[in-house]
């Protein structure tokens, strides 16, 4: 090169020193091994060799530059006249994907534009330069889960509006990707790259190693220009794939133009859509994932999207099997098959197993589980889980025949949605003012405290037709009963009469707080079995688990990662689907937990779901809407009530905020055409298209949107910590809430005796499997993510991360509240504790 020329060149021109393999070398962005034939790439090596990086600030636009050029090409050709200028193997260039103009040569001296010069030897002597003119840094983040890493090798191609990265193995010395590690390189492209738009994760096999899955947390990709892009998956990458992660940007469809995105996200439902399908489990119930659908996509079947099958005629050919010490059968083949997103993590796995197994065992040892025939006497029953105490358990087991504290369930209890305020009697109650004078005291009476709104009723209609089942070889019973309720001056709730049937007649008596002390508790613990079978069958199981995996189902198949709602609703379904297969393949399969327990069996559970959702509407999914309709906003020590509507109104500013920055307008609403199918979808899942029930099709509104969607959000967290967390509480003592009943109602007064309550209580065997039960599902397993906790950040941008932190903020305060207020309590109310609400429904 000419020196003039060189020197005009000079100023243009500032070099930075960096050591680093050759381009054939080098593996990943990062320096290389030291390799020889046969040997392994990865864990070991050393340096081999220097380059020299030189950023140019200037092209160098000139005659000085031109010549320069020429004479370098000219020198070169003549000692070397087989070597080309073009870019080496390792530096494939760019696949454009549209035309920058900063990407273009400089019109004069067709110099490169701004950008890296590696400087190195390529023969002793003879160096030359090789434009690097883009690198991207990666850190890539692996779940801290036992078992999250992985061996396979991982490479990344970068997607921008310019171009495209090369395929680049990410490799050091070292392991790479172990649990909860966060490791750096460098990709390196010979253009930068404009806007990100995809990041695609191969993930491929590594020597001999079997395949392993991988809990890929996030990428953080770092641009030349200093952009920090964030990718996050928070998933875990099975076998041998590609994965296309897009940026932590949240974007509907409308805000979508690009060819390529849209075709992403269409590719990525379709691909959701192929692994989670619905199935029917029953008549009349709820859709639920197919688990079957996992076992297939193992083996490489095909299968079709509209597949639905019944199974609610399945026998012992489904798997069902008995394991030691459980003493009902399992679905084994269904929990073997789980997708690895749905199913529970090792921790909350184990933990659930260390909670079944000792309690089941130790009763299975002391010959519990295998012990027919009545009681001996009540005080027995304190010593079936004599270990799992606590103070709710004892204060049941004091207070549990008291009718205050009968009433007091109705508000506190694990069904604490049953009341209804009335102004009249229904005409199938004929209680008159009579009968409850003695009661009531003489300054009212019963049509005075009806018009005050001091009377309520609780009606079991539901179980008035439902089958009824048999019990270790004997027919069991059920009531269908009318529970007429009292709010004293004291504040109080107070039975005031109950009949055991849904019509009235000389068969069936109306039993008062005045007959006899066993003819009443009789009664009452007659309501409690109807209780149970209401709350445990529809309110819990129905109104939280079956229509919360509908929620979920829907959300996996329905919208995009990048989208908004997805990043909202995404950590309430956590384990949703899971632990509901759990249910399936334990509870409710022919031979499970429910046959083996409950007076109405199988069949009955499919009555008893079927028909609620029957009558199920938009006004009961509502919290401030059922308060209302049922007309119990004014009672007072209403704790349910009360902690339920701040958490309600809290979850509602949540949501306010996170859809009033996406969706500004109604028409915005009504463009996002995933959104509407997701809607329509849950209408049609979960609602089975029934227009009576109230619940929206489509939504037109961000004012709608808002409340489904904290509804939603609602009945997958509080709500199921309100009927889910209190059933050992308040069952371990199995008179509160027995399970079946082996004789039928009392049709006439003055019969009772502790031997005739005693021989309608369940037999010793049924109330342990149940306790069981109640001892499960009532300790979270762990791996538990509180309401608002959300360690895995899909939104990354700084609004939606304020509106976070503003939610979690006011959750803290009515926890501070609720605490102190429960100090002054005799039983204090715990349920809806912000911090003891799971995120979503996970047992």
């Amino acid at each position: 090169m000419p020196r003039g020329a060189f020197r005009r060149c000079l100023p243009a021109l500032y070099f930075a020193f960096l050591t680093g393999p050759t381009p054939e070398q080098r593996m990943s962005g990062t320096q290389a091994p030291d390799t020889h034939p046969g040997e392994s790439a990865r864990g070991t090596g050393r340096v081999r060799g220097k380059q020299t990086s030189i950023r140019v600030q200037d092209c160098g636009r000139g005659e000085g530059a031109r010549a320069a050029s020429r004479e370098l090409r000219r020198k070169r050709a003549q000692e070397h006249p087989r070597q080309s200028w073009a870019l080496p193997q390792p530096y494939p260039a760019p696949q454009p994907l549209a035309l920058h103009p900063e990407t273009q040569p400089c019109p004069a001296c067709r110099s490169p534009p701004p950008g890296r010069l590696l400087l190195r030897p390529a023969l002793p002597g003879h160096p030359f330069l090789l434009p690097i003119m883009a690198v991207y840094r990666l850190c890539v983040t692996t779940g801290p889960y036992l078992r999250a890493g992985t061996l396979d090798n991982i490479s990344v191609t970068l997607v921008g509006t310019c171009g495209e990265s090369p395929k680049q193995r990410l490799d050091r010395m070292g392991r790479d990707f172990a649990p909860g590690s966060v490791q750096k390189y460098k990709v390196r492209c010979s253009a930068e790259l404009g806007e990100l738009l995809l990041l695609r994760v191969h993930k491929e096999r590594y020597a001999f190693f079997r395949k392993d899955s991988w809990y890929c947390s996030r990428i953080c990709v770092t641009q030349p220009d200093g952009t920090v892009s964030h990718f996050p998956c928070y998933q875990w990458i099975e076998g041998y794939c590609t994965v296309e992660l897009r940026p932590g940007t949240a974007r509907t469809i409308c805000q979508d133009s690009l060819p390529l995105l849209l075709d992403h996200r269409t590719r990525e439902l379709r691909a959701r859509q192929e692994c989670y399908r619905w199935k029917i489990y029953a008549p009349g119930f709820p859709r639920m994932v197919d688990v079957n659908s996992f076992q297939e996509m193992e083996s490489d079947k095909k299968f079709a999207l509209t597949k639905t099958t019944t199974c609610v005629d399945q026998g012992d050919s489904s798997g069902n099997r008995y394991l030691p010490g459980f003493p009902m059968k399992i679905d084994i083949p269904s929990l073997m098959y789980m997708e690895p997103n749905i199913r529970y993590s090792a921790t909350k796995t184990i933990s659930l197993l260390f909670n079944a197994i000792p309690a089941s065992l130790g009763m299975k040892l002391r010959g519990l589980l295998d012990r027919k025939g009545s009681w001996k006497k009540l005080d027995d029953m304190q010593n079936i889980f004599w270990c799992h105490k606590t103070f709710t358990t004892k204060y049941v087991t004091e207070h549990w025949c008291e009718d205050h504290f009968f009433g007091y369930q109705y508000l506190n209890g694990v069904n604490p949605v049953m009341l209804h305020c009335i102004s009249s009697l229904p005409s199938k109650l004929p209680v008159t003012n009579d009968m409850v004078a003695p009661l009531l005291g003489q300054d009212t009476c019963l049509q005075t405290e009806l018009e005050r709104g001091n009377i309520f009723l609780a009606d079991y209609w539901i179980l008035a037709e439902a089958p009824t089942h048999c019990l270790n070889g004997r027919p069991q019973y059920v009531a269908a009963p009318l529970c007429l309720l009292w709010l004293s001056p004291q504040g109080a709730l107070v039975p005031l009469a109950i009949q055991l049937s849904q019509t009235p007649g000389p068969d069936s008596p109306i039993f008062l707080p005045t007959d006899s002390e066993w003819d009443w508790l009789l009664a009452k613990t007659w309501v409690r079995n109807s209780e149970f079978l209401v709350h445990e069958n529809n309110t819990h199981f129905l109104c939280t688990h079956l229509l919360c995996e509908a929620f979920a189902m829907a959300t996996l198949r329905q919208l995009p990662l990048c989208h908004p709602i997805y990043k909202l609703l995404l950590p309430h379904t956590r384990y949703t689907l899971q632990v509901n297969t759990i249910a399936r393949a334990t509870l409710l399969n022919p031979e499970g937990l429910v046959d083996q327990v409950t007076s109405i069996g199988r069949q009955g559970l499919i009555y008893l779901m079927s028909t609620g959702l029957a009558h199920f509407t938009y006004t009961n999914f509502c919290l401030p809407d059922s308060l209302r309709a049922r007309g119990v906003l004014a009672i007072p020590n209403y704790h349910y009530r009360d902690d339920g509507l701040k958490i309600w109104v809290a979850i509602e500013s949540f949501v306010s905020e996170i859809v009033g920055y996406y969706y500004p307008s109604d028409a915005s609403v009504q463009q996002d055409s995933e959104l509407q199918a997701w809607v329509g979808e849950i209408f049609a899942q979960a609602f089975l298209g029934r227009e009576s029930s109230g619940f929206p099709s489509r939504l037109c509104t961000p004012g709608e949107m808002v409340k489904f969607l904290t509804a939603i959000i609602f009945n997958c967290s509080a709500q199921h910590a309100a009927v889910n967390s209190g059933q050992h509480d308040f069952g371990a003592w199995m008179p509160n809430a027995p399970s079946s009943m082996r004789q039928p109602p009392p049709q006439t007064k003055g019969t009772t005796t502790l031997k005739t309550y005693l021989d309608t209580l369940p037999e010793v065997n049924i109330s342990c499997n149940n306790l069981l039960l109640f001892w499960l599902v009532s300790q979270e397993p762990k791996d538990q993510r509180p309401l608002g906790t959300y360690p895995d950040e899909h939104f990354t941008e700084e609004a939606p991360r304020q509106s976070i932190a503003a939610f979690q903020s006011r959750l803290a305060q009515i926890s501070r509240d609720i605490q102190e207020r429960n100090q002054g309590l005799a039983l204090p109310y715990t349920y809806l504790d912000p911090p003891l609400i799971e995120n979503s429904v996970s047992i």
